[in-house]
């Protein structure tokens, strides 16, 4: 890999670690801007997320580990996790949006 790509490589991972755990810091620091019911989920599944995410940046593994000769239980072992996961990503995003817009209008 050129030092390019890798600059480039690392600069987006900080910049994605930056934007999560500035949205985990407001998630706990300062109150929700979405209903309680989806804060209260966060709050318990952002800090699984956060190895989901390290996972899916170095690409380890793949975004929906399924296979075809998977068992019912071996599948929603491996999907329930993405999932919750995956939703607890957009909620902390947006309940940092709202937190931002709320801050400057």
């Amino acid at each position: 890999m050129s030092n390019k790509n890798k600059n480039s490589l690392l600069l987006q991972r900080m910049l994605i670690w930056f934007l999560y755990l500035f949205s985990g810091y407001i998630l706990y620091s300062k109150k929700g801007y979405l209903f309680s019911v989806l804060i209260t989920y966060s709050r318990v599944i952002y800090p699984l997320s956060i190895f989901w995410l390290q996972i899916r940046i170095k690409k380890v593994g793949k975004f929906l580990p399924i296979d075809s000769s998977m068992k019912t239980s071996q599948l929603w072992f491996n999907l329930l996790p993405v999932l919750a996961s995956l939703i607890t990503v957009i909620l902390s995003s947006l309940n940092t949006i709202f937190y931002i817009t709320d801050k400057f209008i």
